[in-house]
């Protein structure tokens, strides 16, 4: 198989399922697929693995500038408790819905993230 259509592959196969719980967009996963059609499947697993580890920084910085974090992780606890008391997955954020703007407050858009970590990976940092 070639090399570009394994690394989309995977990209699709991993992050599909994160998608299905609304933690990560559509365009998100389309990025990533676009950026393994790039990089050999080595390449892509780093440079998600950065993307992930720079996301969470974005996220972090985020919820600390919005006085936020500890309310984020009581509802990131409920939401593991939940779906390991029922055995089923369900949406992340659901219940925040009603209320759109927080819903959407709570969101980083991950395509800097994503760019970031290509940028670094063709830099030669990793």
């Amino acid at each position: 198989m070639d090399s570009a259509v394994a690394a989309m592959l995977l990209a699709f196969c991993i992050l599909y399922p994160i998608y299905r719980i609304s933690a990560l967009g559509a365009g998100d996963v389309k990025l990533f697929i676009m950026v393994g059609s790039f990089l050999s499947v080595n390449r892509l697993l780093h440079v998600m693995v950065v993307s992930f580890i720079i996301g969470a920084v974005f996220s972090l910085g985020k919820m600390i500038s919005e006085a936020n974090f500890m309310e984020r992780m009581k509802y990131l606890s409920s939401y593991l408790r939940d779906v390991l008391r029922s055995g089923q997955w369900k949406l992340y954020g659901e219940n925040l819905k009603d209320d759109f703007k927080k819903y959407k407050s709570n969101k980083i858009h991950f395509a800097l993230p994503i760019c970031l970590s290509v940028m670094l990976g063709l830099g030669g940092m990793f």
